[in-house]
């Protein structure tokens, strides 16, 4: 039996589950994970257990259609999943200032939220993938796999990560949607953009290019050498949590 505490109903009646530590810090850190991913893996402990020690406001959800919330995968968005983290970051962060971490698909979630939130003092990608459905998926489908798409049948796409990826029509036109590298928005707040040299997933190139949307003084973009796609490891990781730490810091004094 499921515990209601750790979820959150939202307003498309989407039962989400979530992490939460609750701090005395005016500054809550929101992690985002990637497709098809959820709360229960390595980057979300460690920026978990690092918030913990430093007394930091820390939410982190599984996206509907994926981990321990409700949905089917097949029939959600880029559009549920932006909603999503608008509605609960509004509800458990309200009145903290948020420093949003993205990985791969939750850049993109993460990054839209720059939009709509206005409480925002930081923003770390982690192997961001903004506009993937056009770009990284639909754009480089076969005409067979956009017919199976566009009837409103699964197409199943080979990943490394998983067996395959059940695309449906909801993903790409949810993608549609949200697409953000033609825009511009000027951010008053630090950018932080890691990307491993050896991610075979999402190129290199979609941090640059998102840094281009994404505008602040204060940008950087920090390569990891030997990173993959998932940047997990303890030096990835240590990396990540020394931005976040040092952004807080900065907001705080």
């Amino acid at each position: 039996m499921k515990n209601k505490k750790n979820y959150f109903l939202t307003s498309n009646k989407q039962s989400i589950h979530f992490a939460f530590l609750k701090a005395k810090s005016k500054v809550g850190v929101l992690f985002l994970h990637g497709l098809m991913s959820d709360i229960s893996g390595k980057k979300v402990k460690f920026i978990k257990s690092l918030c913990k020690k430093k007394r930091l406001n820390f939410l982190a959800f599984d996206f509907s259609g994926h981990g321990k919330s409700s949905g089917t995968f097949e029939k959600q968005g880029i559009h549920d999943w932006i909603l999503e983290a608008k509605e609960i970051t509004n509800s458990k962060l309200k009145n903290k200032k948020i420093i949003i971490i993205g990985s791969s698909c939750g850049g993109w979630v993460g990054a839209k939220l720059i939009w709509k939130l206005k409480n925002i003092i930081g923003f770390i990608g982690v192997s961001a993938a903004p506009d993937f459905t056009k770009y990284l998926m639909w754009n480089t489908f076969s005409k067979k796999a956009k017919q199976i798409i566009s009837s409103g049948k699964i197409y199943k796409l080979k990943s490394d990560y998983n067996s395959y990826y059940p695309i449906g029509k909801s993903l790409i036109d949810g993608g549609k949607k949200n697409l953000i590298l033609h825009l511009k928005k000027n951010c008053n707040f630090p950018l932080r953009f890691f990307h491993g040299l050896k991610d075979n997933v999402v190129p290199v190139e979609y941090s640059y290019k998102l840094s281009k949307t994404l505008y602040s003084k204060d940008s950087l973009i920090l390569l990891q050498e030997k990173g993959d796609h998932s940047l997990s490891s303890s030096h990835d990781l240590k990396r990540i949590g020394k931005e976040l730490i040092e952004i807080a810091k900065s907001k705080i004094n």
